[in-house]
């Protein structure tokens, strides 16, 4: 699917977006883990590497691209972890926000909404 001029706009702008709700939940996770007293502190850091390594493999894959020809990729991992609201979503296309509703939905990859660690 290529991606028009008026997307490719939108995209910039919700890439900014999304990656800023991604980095804020990786951090509100980090202080759950971090305060976490029922874990043992090496417990807790060997818990918070874990976590900080799984998310710095997936941030690259959702925004180190800034392509059009990956753009309706990273929308629709975007919004299979929840970083897009409806309100967002809807100012793409009619095509490409059908795309990316079916990722929200369940079509794309693993989650890391709201609240996930």
């Amino acid at each position: 699917m290529t991606i028009d001029e008026s997307d490719w706009k939108t995209y910039k702008r919700l890439r900014d977006l999304a990656q800023e709700r991604f980095s804020q939940r990786v951090l509100d996770a980090c202080r759950r883990i971090c305060g976490d007293e029922s874990l043992s502190v090496q417990e807790r850091h060997l818990e918070l590497s874990r976590f900080l390594r799984e998310r710095d493999r997936e941030m690259p894959m959702i925004f180190d691209s800034l392509r059009r020809s990956t753009a309706v990729l990273c929308l629709m991992a975007m919004g299979s972890r929840g970083l897009l609201t409806e309100e967002e979503v809807s100012d793409l296309s009619p095509e490409l926000q059908r795309t990316v509703r079916f990722a929200q939905n369940g079509g794309g990859g693993p989650s890391l909404r709201n609240g996930d660690a």
